[in-house]
């Protein structure tokens, strides 16, 4: 019997999905396991069961939202098992994301097809073999370049043992790519909140980490053409470059005179301490204050950078600025009265706008009801847990004290939305993209009231 073409596209994408999706379940139960060994734990004994999901599946998930101190309370042994599953987890994620992309291409004719591919400056239709390859490279690359810069500094800068400089290098290095936000100094990084040399470097790889297999392939190929570029490339770009700025003027503006965040420091020092904090959004989780301690307002600003996240296909999280800028550009043409939307000089697809919205709604729904669940089982006033659910679902790994104090019952809900937020956005936006079908038939239009 012939294969229905949607069903085999369907098939095609559902299998590759399921077994990431069942890899993932798995890697953050080998994860636990090993982190509830005795060789594990720092102190005698063995971590609970709790304690290590959490910390797994916030590794896995490059979150960094933990309940532990994680510098005292594992082991080496601990600690490498954390950046194991940092670097699988950011791996992961950015290899499924770039071949569902091109099973999303390959749903289309083939003339769409040849058209998708040339805008991306591929030389063949089914690149899984190079996506993959070209992954792994451009991650052990940055890591290696952030590693080698952070070591030499804590060892010249610091007076740190070669082969303790080395390590701290690559874990933070490691965490920092894949926007873990992990860290094994005690108060995360905010002993070097004034060093440019530490947090610079730091930022810079969450922000590549963050932009996405495919738009850094692009740029590394045409990065002095940018009319040359694709639609997501340049909204992938034009959103970093507007929102890290913005960012960081919302937060220094907010902290400037906050005695207990930006107290004690010069000018230029709060101005890199608010860059730091704004790319930190971008769902990496390195803190170079006490977020604690930050303004509600800055929470709340922090809450919307964190939602929409970093770029698709990339080592960040939230519901991707392609996405929110999907959205913008729905409102923009509404406003304007267009009959269709478009974004920088490109018409977009019906079905794009549509997509983006379910993804915002299904994302807005998940955060609203585990914030409600939070506020049932705590004490703690709205704003502190709603960042945190949105740190979470993000997997951003900022927190605003909150974590390491909930029940067992308000962990496992973060668990559940640290993993809903790594995995769920790409499989419900890859579902949306190939069950697009057109209808043989129209039903007769009658138009509700709005607003």
């Amino acid at each position: 019997m012939a294969e229905h073409p949607r069903q085999g596209h369907r098939g095609r994408v559902s299998r590759p999905s399921q077994v990431v999706f069942l890899g993932f379940v798995a890697a953050a139960l080998c994860g636990t396991g090993l982190l509830m060994l005795p060789v594990s734990d720092a102190a005698p004994g063995s971590a609970s069961f709790t304690d290590a999901l959490f910390t797994a599946v916030s590794a896995l998930c490059v979150t960094g939202l933990s309940v532990v101190e994680t510098h005292v309370y594992w082991s080496t042994f601990g600690h490498v098992v954390i950046l194991a599953l940092i670097q699988i987890g950011g791996l992961g994620v950015m290899t499924f994301a770039s071949i569902v992309g091109l099973a999303v291409i390959g749903r289309f004719t083939f003339r769409s097809r040849l058209q998708a591919i040339a805008e991306n400056r591929s030389q063949e239709l089914d690149g899984t073999p190079k996506v993959v390859a070209g992954v792994v490279k451009i991650s052990l690359g940055t890591e290696a370049v952030i590693a080698l810069v952070l070591a030499v500094r804590f060892w010249l800068g610091y007076g740190k043992e070669p082969g303790e400089a080395l390590w701290l290098a690559a874990f933070h290095a490691v965490s920092a790519f894949n926007n873990a936000g992990f860290s094994l100094f005690e108060g995360n990084l905010e002993a070097y909140a004034s060093d440019p040399l530490i947090c610079l470097p730091v930022a810079a790889a969450v922000i590549i980490g963050g932009l996405g297999f495919p738009v850094l392939v692009q740029l590394r190929r045409a990065w002095r053409q940018p009319l040359r570029w694709s639609i997501n490339t340049r909204l992938v770009v034009w959103g970093t470059l507007i929102l890290l700025p913005a960012g960081s003027v919302f937060i220094a503006a907010s902290e400037w005179n906050n005695p207990d965040t930006f107290g004690g420091m010069s000018g230029p020092e709060r101005v890199l301490a608010a860059f730091f904090m704004s790319v930190q959004t971008r769902t990496a989780g390195f803190s170079s204050i006490d977020v604690a301690q930050m303004e509600p307002l800055s929470w709340l600003g922090m809450d919307v950078l964190m939602f929409i996240g970093a770029g698709p296909a990339g080592t960040g999280g939230g519901i991707k600025v392609t996405t929110f800028a999907v959205l913008v550009f729905v409102v923009v043409a509404e406003a304007r009265g267009n009959p269709e939307v478009s974004a920088l000089g490109k018409a977009l697809p019906a079905y794009t706008a549509r997509q983006a919205l379910v993804v915002v709604l299904v994302a807005a729904g998940l955060i609203a009801v585990s914030t409600a669940a939070l506020m049932a089982l705590t004490d703690y006033s709205m704003d502190r847990l709603l960042f945190e659910t949105v740190s979470a679902f993000g997997t951003v790994g900022l927190s605003a004290g909150v974590s390491s104090a909930l029940p067992v019952a308000g962990e496992l809900i973060l668990v559940v939305l640290m993993f809903t937020g790594r995995l769920g956005p790409i499989l419900l936006a890859s579902a949306l993209a190939l069950q697009e079908r057109r209808l043989k038939y129209r039903l007769p239009e009658e138009r509700p009231i709005i607003g």
